[in-house]
């Protein structure tokens, strides 16, 4: 680690709150994790990491699912979406070239069909018990699988910033309210 990396770390550390940083983990969080892990990753005390996560389900920011044997919570991805869909209008790219990309990612996963004669990310797992395959195969298909997946996301996102391109558009005039 460079010096302005340990030092840009260390103003990170000193400029965040513990709270901070379990709001900034929960925010970025892919799939349900246990309170346990959003405090590893915001290093920070177990207690407390669960004290943030209650308020941010009581603000709705995200969700608990207590169903299995840990406790885990998950964003609103409905929420997540819409900002990212938000972030893609606001980037500066053109509805064409977002059009491009979501070519492009189908093209992607269309390519990944044939070549595996798979319709989908699961089917490409099932394939792992073919014979013959060896470890390096393996990872592979697992890698492609996990990626497939994240494109179906993508185009989703992708697909509705490009449907609601006008709605999306930044405002500086308040809504008016209709009686």
């Amino acid at each position: 680690m460079t010096e302005d990396e340990s030092n840009s770390k260390g103003l990170m550390e000193r400029q965040t709150t513990g709270e901070d940083r379990v709001r900034m983990a929960a925010r970025q969080l892919s799939e349900p994790r246990t309170a346990n892990w959003i405090a590893s990753e915001a290093g920070w005390s177990h207690e407390p990491t669960k004290r943030v996560l209650e308020r941010l389900v009581d603000d709705g920011i995200l969700h608990r699912d207590e169903s299995g044997t840990h406790t885990t919570y998950y964003p609103d991805y409905r929420r997540q979406a819409m900002q990212e869909a938000m972030r893609l209008r606001d980037s500066g790219h053109t509805v064409e070239e977002l059009t491009d990309r979501l070519a492009d990612m189908k093209a992607q996963i269309r390519d990944w069909e044939d070549e595996f004669d798979v319709e989908s990310p699961n089917q490409l797992r099932g394939t792992l018990a073919e014979e013959g395959l060896d470890a390096d195969e393996e990872d592979r298909r697992r890698e492609i699988a996990r990626e497939w997946e994240h494109l179906q996301r993508r185009i989703d996102i992708v697909g509705f910033a490009i449907r609601e391109w006008n709605f999306l558009t930044p405002t500086n005039e308040p809504a008016e309210a209709s009686s």
